[in-house]
């Protein structure tokens, strides 16, 4: 935790473009080993990233500013992990779209083209011969 400071972490946000106004910061009681503290003071940080709805919470340390850095930190984990995901999906999603897109190779279209031809033949027997008296 040394070296570590509500200012770093607070950098480190504004380093993704992630505005501190953006984040709604509540405190309440934590749960678990802790003794007195625990049933006495608000340690445990719930932070809630407004836009985009990702909600953290920090009951790791007994101390409440500890907890706010630790928090932001796993704000900013959760944050990244969001993003990097939604991108690779864009990516996938821009490369499947890219093969649908490709042309057919040269063989595979003469066989399709053969194979729609034979049963357009099949098709042409079954009908019923035509009367041009």
């Amino acid at each position: 935790m040394k070296g570590d400071s509500f200012e770093d972490a607070s950098r480190h946000l504004a380093r993704l473009g992630i505005r501190e106004a953006d984040i709604e910061e509540s405190f309440k009681r934590s749960s678990g080993p802790g003794g007195q503290n625990v049933n006495k003071v608000s340690s445990c940080v719930v932070l809630v990233h407004l836009p985009t709805g990702v909600r953290v919470e920090c009951s790791i340390s007994r101390h409440q500013g500890e907890n706010r850095v630790l928090a932001r930190r796993l704000l900013v984990a959760r944050i990244e992990d969001q993003r990097r995901k939604e991108a690779l999906a864009r990516r996938a999603a821009a490369e499947l779209e890219r093969r649908r897109n490709r042309p057919r190779p040269r063989g595979l279209q003469q066989s399709i083209l053969r194979s729609k031809a034979r049963r357009s033949t099949q098709k042409a027997a079954r009908q019923r011969p035509s009367h041009d008296d």
